[in-house]
């Protein structure tokens, strides 16, 4: 009931950490792991408060979002002792600990309002929607700290995926359409855009002046996976774009999550956003449990699971804060987060096909099954949707390779001038 909103909560604080709002939330979880819940107590005690039945309320006197362009005011500020961070500042400690403690209120409220949903109506499935819904790591809390036994999360959970509800809702309950239960996902794993021929693709690369080679699609995995294999970073573009904010490996850029420097080098060279960001595995479904604790398929991206003990690499330093981010995690380091976890993505042969000969080749060659996937575009930049977007981003970029179909392109061949394509990009 607004303005009482878990959503709007986080977003304050997102904004109070310097991120943009509805724009920098995910930057707020993914900075959470590096502070301490410090501050968890004073949050429930000043901020917000929380009913036995699951239900709260925000304390208003620190907040001015209903009538202001910003989410705090003075008073949440002299709660923390601190201004709104500025988005250039250096983050202190006391940031990291703000972080990780919001983080840990959202968790330990939806459990609450989760555990008292079941306690009433005894209902072991779940389904959710709402950009809170996009929280990974709130969603794996909630399937491992309450009866639930599966959870379905709409995977474009903000407000593009309302748009969906609202017709769905028109079709069921002003036109009296029956509801059929289907067990399968009939979402299409979200693979549900744009699509483009291979004429239109040769066109599109022929008016960019650009070098290309067209190869056999049976050969095409096999040449991929020793770039990957060799270190080079892809640009991987097949069939229809995906619906919603994650990338699912149809417009994606897939790296070796093995390679430790490559977490930096995805941030800094290629996406041109903050180091500590974390990237995404995929990994095909059926080995999913030889790396990660979890046994639920994840087609969207949408829940954290730990990596497997014995993938693990213990630190030998007491690094605190951001500097954790150089310590050595685990075997597939640049898909593990500072605290273990992963944001995993599963592939089956049946969601993508293509995409799952990719990794099942890349085992063939390396023993791993696991590569790292991060949206194809760079910072403030939109997901590429066509070919031209795709050519011009790889371009941009210091990416080696552009897969399109079966289309490759290699950054070293190209002779048109590469800074033709630099953009400036208003900041996420």
């Amino acid at each position: 009931k607004f303005p009482h909103s878990l959503g709007l909560i986080y977003s304050a604080f997102t904004q109070y950490l310097g991120f943009k709002v509805n724009s920098g939330e995910y930057k707020l979880m993914g900075l959470a792991p590096y502070g301490e819940p410090k501050y968890v107590n004073l949050i429930f005690e000043k901020l917000i408060s929380q009913s036995n039945d699951g239900s709260f309320k925000l304390n208003m006197k620190y907040f001015c979002f209903p009538y202001q362009n910003q989410m705090v005011n003075e008073n949440f500020c002299k709660l923390f002792g601190m201004d709104v961070k500025l988005e250039d500042e250096d983050f202190l400690t006391k940031h990291l600990d703000i972080a990780s403690s919001i983080q840990r209120v959202l968790e330990i409220m939806l459990v609450k309002i989760v555990n008292n949903i079941y306690e009433e109506y005894q209902i072991k499935n779940l389904c959710m929607a709402g950009g809170v819904a996009l929280n990974c790591v709130a969603n794996s809390k909630i399937l491992n700290e309450t009866p639930i036994d599966n959870i379905w999360i709409q995977p474009a959970a903000g407000d593009s995926g309302g748009a969906v509800g609202a017709a769905l809702g028109f079709w069921y309950d002003h036109l009296n359409n029956a509801r059929k239960y289907i067990k399968k996902d009939t979402m299409k794993y979200a693979l549900l855009g744009t699509k483009f021929s291979s004429d239109e693709i040769e066109t599109t690369l022929l008016e960019q002046k650009a070098v290309y080679k067209k190869i056999k699609r049976n050969d095409l995995y096999k040449t991929v996976s020793k770039y990957l294999a060799k270190g080079n970073i892809v640009g991987w573009f097949q069939d229809k774009m995906e619906f919603g904010p994650r990338a699912l490996g149809n417009r994606s850029i897939l790296a070796d999550a093995r390679n430790p420097e490559m977490q930096t080098i995805l941030n800094l060279k290629i996406k041109k956003r903050e180091s500590f960001r974390p990237f995404a595995p995929i990994i095909k479904y059926e080995k999913l449990q030889d790396w990660f604790d979890w046994e639920n398929e994840s087609p969207y991206m949408l829940f954290t699971a730990s990596v497997n003990k014995n993938k693990k690499i213990k630190s030998k330093s007491n690094h605190y804060g951001l500097k954790k981010l150089h310590e050595k995690r685990s075997f597939i380091q640049s898909v593990t987060h500072v605290d273990y976890s992963a944001r995993i993505q599963t592939v089956s042969s049946e969601s993508n096909p293509k995409l799952y000969q990719l990794l099942d080749e890349f085992e063939n060659l390396t023993g791993s099954p696991v590569l790292i996937n991060t949206s194809f575009n760079q910072r403030g930049e939109p997901i590429v949707n066509s070919p031209n977007d795709a050519f011009e981003c790889f371009m941009r970029t210091e990416m080696d390779l552009l897969i399109i179909e079966n289309f490759i392109l290699s950054k070293n061949e190209q002779t048109i001038d590469q800074t033709l394509f630099e953009t400036e990009f208003e900041k996420d």
